[in-house]
Formats: C-alpha cells, sequence, structure tokens
C-alpha cells in the first residue's frame, strides 16, 4: 500500500478544519497544515489531529503557499484538500479501496469536487480536480489566485468524490489581489484574465466583467474550459445588461470550442423562451435531452442541464402550445429525474387538477 501525504494551507479555519480532518485524518499517513496567518484556534485543532505546522507568510499567492506545503510532504503520494472540503463515508471507502489498488503506478489521479446540491443532496453541480499525484513527479502549482496544478504522465480518473462545504462568507479578497496587480501593472495569463473576469462577475461588475471575458477570448490562449465557461458568463453580463443581441452572440461563440453540450442547449432554449419564440426554445430543449453525457470531463458540469431541466422547460412549452400530450410525457419524465423539485410538484398538482377537470366534464 503506497503512503499519502495530506497537505492543506490554511487561515482562521476554526470552524471547518476540524470536521475536514476527521474525514480523512485515519486515510493517510501524515497530515502537513501550513497557516498563513491565522488568530484563532485554527492551529490548536490542526495539533489535536497530530498535524505538522508549519507557517508561511501571506504574499497573496496561493500556489506559493501550495507548493510550500508540497515541499514538507514526504510521503509515496501527496493528497491536497481545503479546508472546507470534506470526504462523505463512501467516499471515504473509495478511498481506502484505492490505497490497496496494486501495482499503483499513476502519476496523478483525478477526482469529482462537488460545489453545489439540491434538496436531495444529490449534487448539481461539480467538476474534476487533480487531487492525488506523486510526489516524486515534483509537479507544481501556478497562479496567486485559482491556483492550479500543472501535471502530466499516467492518469487514473476515480470516482472518489470531494465534497466543498463552504462556510464562511464569500469576501473580495481575491479581487483586491488582481486590481493590485492591474494597478501595478502586473502581466496577467490568460488564466489571470479568465479569473479576475470571473471575480468582476460575481461582484456585480457586469460591463467590466463582459470586457474582461472579451480579453480572455480574444486571446485565444485558454483553457477549453475556461473558454466556454467564459462565453457563458458573458452572455449572462449581457443578459442582465438588456444586451440580447450581445447575449447571444456569445451563447453561439460556445460551439467553436466545441460540440453542443446540454448547458448550452439549455441556455439557448432559456433565450428564446424568454422571447415567448417556443418551436426554437423547444428546438434546443430537445437537443439537450438527446446528447450523450460526457465522461471524466474537467470542466464544471451543471447535472440538471443533463437530466431534469429539459423535460421541466420541454413541460412549459408544450402546455403553453396547446401540446397537452407531450407536455404530460415531459413532465413525467423531469418526475423520473428529479421528483420534489418545487416545480415538478407544482406541475403534479396542475396535470391532477387539468384531469379531474376533464373528467368532471366528460
Amino acid at each position: 500500500m503506497f503512503t499519502v501525504s495530506l497537505c492543506m494551507i490554511v487561515r482562521n479555519e476554526e470552524q471547518t478544519l476540524g470536521r475536514c480532518l476527521s474525514t480523512v485524518h485515519d486515510l493517510v499517513d501524515e497530515i502537513i497544515v501550513v497557516d498563513t496567518g491565522s488568530d484563532d484556534r485554527t492551529k490548536e485543532i490542526a495539533r489535536s489531529f497530530g498535524a505538522k505546522l508549519f507557517d508561511f507568510p501571506w504574499i497573496d499567492d496561493f500556489a506559493a503557499a501550495r507548493n510550500f506545503s508540497f515541499s514538507k510532504a514526504s510521503k509515496d503520494y501527496i493528497f491536497w484538500l481545503d479546508a472546507d472540503d470534506v470526504l462523505e463515508e463512501a467516499d471515504r471507502e473509495r478511498f481506502q479501496t484505492l490505497r490497496s489498488m496494486e501495482p499503483f503506478d499513476y502519476d496523478y489521479v483525478s477526482m469529482p469536487y462537488h460545489l453545489a446540491f439540491d434538496d436531495r443532496g444529490m449534487p448539481v453541480k461539480y467538476l474534476r480536480r487533480n487531487r492525488l499525484v506523486k510526489r516524486q513527479r515534483q509537479f507544481v502549482w501556478h497562479g496567486v489566485v485559482h491556483e492550479y496544478m500543472e501535471v502530466a504522465g499516467k492518469a487514473l480518473h476515480s470516482d472518489i468524490a470531494v465534497t466543498h462545504r463552504k462556510e464562511k462568507p464569500y469576501t473580495d479578497r481575491n479581487l483586491q489581489i488582481y486590481l493590485k496587480r492591474k494597478e501595478r501593472q502586473e502581466p496577467f495569463s490568460p488564466r489571470d484574465q479568465y479569473y479576475f473576469a470571473n471575480e468582476l462577475y460575481d461582484h456585480g461588475r457586469l460591463e467590466e466583467a463582459a470586457e474582461q471575458y472579451q480579453l480572455f477570448l480574444d486571446g485565444g490562449l485558454g483553457w477549453v474550459e475556461d473558454q466556454i465557461m467564459a462565453c457563458y458568463k458573458q452572455a449572462d453580463c449581457y443578459a442582465r445588461l438588456k444586451q440580447p443581441e450581445k447575449q447571444i452572440q456569445a451563447l453561439v461563440r460556445t460551439l467553436a470550442f466545441d460540440a453542443p453540450r446540454a448547458e448550452f442547449c439549455c441556455k439557448l432554449g432559456a433565450f428564446f423562451l424568454e422571447k415567448k419564440d417556443f418551436p426554437k426554445a423547444i428546438y434546443w430543449f430537445r437537443q439537450a435531452t438527446l446528447l450523450e453525457r460526457p465522461q471524466n470531463m474537467m470542466g464544471l458540469v451543471d447535472e440538471a442541464a443533463w437530466s431534469w431541466l429539459p423535460h421541466l422547460q420541454l413541460c412549459y412549452c408544450y402546455d403553453q402550445i396547446g401540446e397537452y400530450r407531450r407536455a404530460k410525457i415531459h413532465h413525467e419524465m423531469s418526475k423520473l429525474y428529479h421528483p420534489t423539485h418545487p416545480s415538478v410538484l407544482h406541475n403534479e398538482r396542475y396535470f391532477a387538477s387539468r384531469e379531474e377537470a376533464q373528467s368532471l366534464g366528460g
């Protein structure tokens, strides 16, 4: 069985660090915790789990802190988490199974990262991240904000999920890092351009965000998944700015990077639905239901678009044009995927009352 170092960077994480470590401490052989300036009980909690604790002065550079944490690891493989991440019980079992694999000659292992959940606790937004890496490969983190690890070699795409359970409120910390860099006229990599646009978007600076997404896309050097997401977010900027022509241009631009995905089809369907152009809306929502779900995709996946959402929208569209039978079929499909969603429950009552009225009338 190969050995594992867990490496983390933390600051003021007393609310979540104990929860995180309680789900993983017995699955790894050493815990490396790098503190970047805590003034709460974070260090005390880390020590209670037997962590090796190191201080690292915060220099507005996440990659530097990650690389420092990796430099302290001594085991065969390095596993990394944030303090607000956990491993659910099923994923703990999968992790144990992974460690018993023989031979295990992978250079890195990707794992799903569950980011948002529905009322049933099912993941609805997720992506893949490279989580477990061979220490001898000396992979390096890049990026002062929204850092990423550059990997190569033999990969294993695992089904072990890391679950994100954020507790802290979002702040403008990352935005301020980018604004300071811009003020100092520091060069931005394509990835910096994209995530700077995301920070502007998240803080409601929509015109600036749309311009920054355009700068990133025009450069043509970003990761394809970032380019696709930039189109989606730029389209949303234009939608909220009441600029529909630019909105649809941004959506259609995604086709330059990949074949249509369910997310694209649902967004385009929603564009026409808002205009009450039901035939075009129906066309695009139907396309979403016909697509084959991608496997091991590293980019963000919106589970709703690949399951219940297009059927829910088709139910509404067909009902609006008087095609009751088709509307009911798609209602049943959406109910099959997500029987407790409020809109599905509303439609269930709607169809029940309509059928009751028809029965009484007959």
